[in-house]
């Protein structure tokens, strides 16, 4: 099992700002809102005179979900949010991931956790497949 669930999109570097606006309408429609956005291309550039391709980091979350975990396990907040990745890889393409919570979760060692992990997780393989429908 992978740490992230994710699709290359073979787009092309220009479609990043429009990638990065369908993911998070699609999270949206999912139930996910963006609380965090980090720019690490721009930050590790201003930080440490880094140049990278262009990568994003989101921080989603379903509040629902959230709370239900964090009512069962108070710690879990420190493996929140879901973070989507949004980058250009080296071969041009554009990769979209997402948090695969049932692996995240996992460490905690807590069946109820682990049984909602699994619904978050099929949830954002179905959010990935619109994404990737959506460039199709």
């Amino acid at each position: 099992m992978s740490i992230v669930i994710s699709t290359e999109l073979d787009v092309g570097y220009d479609k990043f700002k429009e990638v990065e606006n369908v993911t998070k309408e699609v999270l949206a429609e999912y139930g996910f809102g963006v609380l965090t956005e980090i720019d690490a291309k721009d930050v590790l550039k201003k930080k440490i005179g880094a140049d990278i391709r262009p990568y994003k980091i989101l921080g989603a979350c379903n509040p629902p979900y959230a709370h239900k975990a964090i009512i069962l396990v108070p710690e879990v907040g420190a493996l929140l949010p879901c973070n989507f990745l949004i980058y250009e890889n080296e071969d041009g393409k554009i990769v979209v991931s997402a948090m695969n919570p049932k692996e995240a979760m996992s460490i905690v060692k807590s069946k109820e956790l682990d049984k909602m992990a699994e619904e978050v997780t099929i949830i954002l393989k179905d959010a990935i497949k619109d994404i990737e429908k959506r460039f199709l």
